[in-house]
Order: C-alpha cells, then structure tokens, then sequence
C-alpha cells in the first residue's frame, strides 16, 4: 500500500492506492468510503483488485484528513462526484475504469452511474441501493410502505446529524455506537483508530457531519455542481453489482427481501446479491467473499 496526492479544484484530495498507479495500461479502480469510516475500510480489497491487474485509488473524501476540505464548502453528492471525476481525469483514467463504493461512497458511485457518457464502465455499491430501483411499483406500494417505520427508526442518526454542535461534540460515542449497531459481530477497535486520525478537530467532525447536513439543505449546492444534480439520482446507466450484507443493521431487513427484484429494474449485466454472515461493513467482515463477487462482476465485463 502507497499512497498519492491529487490537487482538484477545491481540494487536495489524499489516497491510499495498491498497484503501479502510473501504469496506465492497466484500468483504474476507484473505492470510495463512507461513514464513519475512512479509505482504510479497502485494505483487503484494494490489494485484491491490484493483484487481478488494476491500479487502485481509495481517496480519503472530502474532509477527512489528510485530504483537504473543500473551499467552497460543499459536502453534496454532486460535489462528491466531482471529485471522483476530477481524479479519474488526474491520474488519466479511461473507459475501462470502475468505481466501488460503501455507504456514502455508495451512494456517490450510484450518481456515477447515472451519469450519460460516463467515465465507468461497472459500478459497484454496498449497502446503500440506487434509489430509483427501490422505488415501488404500482401492484408494491402497500409492502413498500409498511418497511418505512422500520427503517425510519433505524435512521434516527440522520435527524440527530442535523442538529447545531451536538453531533460534533459527541462524535466519538456516536461513530462508536453506529459500529457496534451496524455491524454487531465485529470488532472494529482498528476502523475507529483510523476515523480519529481521519477526524482529529471539531473542524474535520464538523465535515464528516455536513455530508448529512448537506442533503437537507439543496439549495446551499454551488452552482457549479448543478449539471451533477440533475442526474445523480437517475437511473444507472452502466451495468451495477450491489452487495448487502444480510445482518446489516443500518438497513432495515425487509430491504434485503426485495434484492431479487431489485436486478431486474437495473441495466442489462447488472446484479444484486446478499452477503451471508456480514453486517454494514460488508466488505470488511467478509473480504473474501466480496473480493470474489466483485471480481466475477468486473470479469464479465472483461475487466481487467
């Protein structure tokens, strides 16, 4: 493991990688973490994409040290986006590039997807669906419905985000509280080691926070994301793996019930799978099996 450092336009963007990042016969893997997490959440894999013969970036996002925070202050999926695409221009990615997400990672790779003529080839998200393919229709909306409660229940964090200084000042308990309720069967002592190094000031918390604070507040997007607002909740465009973990307790169960429809209403090569045994943190509870999904996926696009 390596790491780089890209300067895009609103920030110095820091990445852990694994592979020869300037080889550019090889396709780009970009992986994106979510919250409270860091890039340290793809050390397995981040070196299981290089040895399949990709080179492999895995950003810390926006605020989350040692990137930069923006300058225009914007914690907005597009402005996430942009980002994204702004180091796949930097380190000179092309049409075989793909992109993974995790949570908030997630939930920008799924924006990259909707994108017309977008830079990646495959995606693939975890734990947070494409919001189209969840829309019920008409003969589902009773079923649909009756998963709300639940799952607004479990999103209490989202609403608890929004306050003034609360979240900032009790971030530690809460990041903790998420891992032992996320992902109950795993001891994540070294992930929140790593979120304290990401977050160390109020500042940094302060960012971490804004990406919930953010989405409620639309109309703070600077303009020059607007083209990205218009699409990041659209359809996906290119062919999608998303993966579940089937313990997740971010996720209210009853989504999982709906996965095997979920691949239906997702562009043709596109997938939807459960991971046994895993809660939210999918990708480190069950590296293997995920190694192994992931890489089955981007094969069948004769990726590498």
């Amino acid at each position: 493991m390596k790491t780089l450092a890209a300067d895009l336009e609103q920030l110095r963007l820091a990445a852990l990688t694994w592979g020869p990042v300037d080889d550019r016969d090889r396709p780009l893997a970009v992986l994106l973490h979510g919250f409270p997490d860091t890039a340290h959440t793809w050390r397995h894999l981040g070196p299981a994409l290089a040895g399949a013969g990709f080179r492999v970036v895995a950003p810390f996002t926006r605020g989350y040290a040692p990137s930069g925070l923006p300058a225009d202050g914007s914690y907005h999926v597009p402005a996430l986006m942009r980002d994204v695409l702004e180091l796949h221009a930097a380190l000179g990615g092309d049409g075989r590039s793909v992109v993974v997400g995790h949570d908030w990672g997630a939930i920008t790779a799924n924006g990259l997807a909707a994108l017309p003529d977008g830079p990646f080839a495959r995606v693939v998200s975890m734990a947070v669906p494409p919001v189209p393919a969840l829309r019920p229709a008409a003969a589902d909306v009773s079923r649909w419905a009756r998963i709300l409660p639940r799952q607004a229940a479990l999103s209490w964090y989202v609403a608890f985000n929004q306050l003034p200084a609360l979240p900032e000042r009790s971030f530690e308990r809460l990041a903790a509280h998420l891992w032992r309720r996320w992902s109950p069967a795993y001891d994540a002592t070294a992930d929140l080691e790593h979120l304290a190094a990401a977050l160390p000031t109020r500042e940094r918390r302060a960012a971490a926070i804004g990406y919930y604070r953010a989405q409620a507040r639309p109309w703070q997007l600077p303009s020059r994301y607007r083209d990205l607002a218009r699409v990041w909740l659209a359809e996906p465009r290119v062919p999608l793996l998303y993966l579940q973990g089937s313990d997740d307790g971010c996720l209210a169960p009853a989504w999982t019930a709906r996965l095997s429809a979920l691949s239906a209403r997702l562009p043709a090569g596109s997938r939807a799978a459960v991971v046994a045994d895993a809660g939210h943190f999918l990708q480190l509870e069950r590296p293997d099996v995920v190694a192994d999904r992931v890489l089955e996926f981007l094969a069948e696009g004769n990726l590498p």
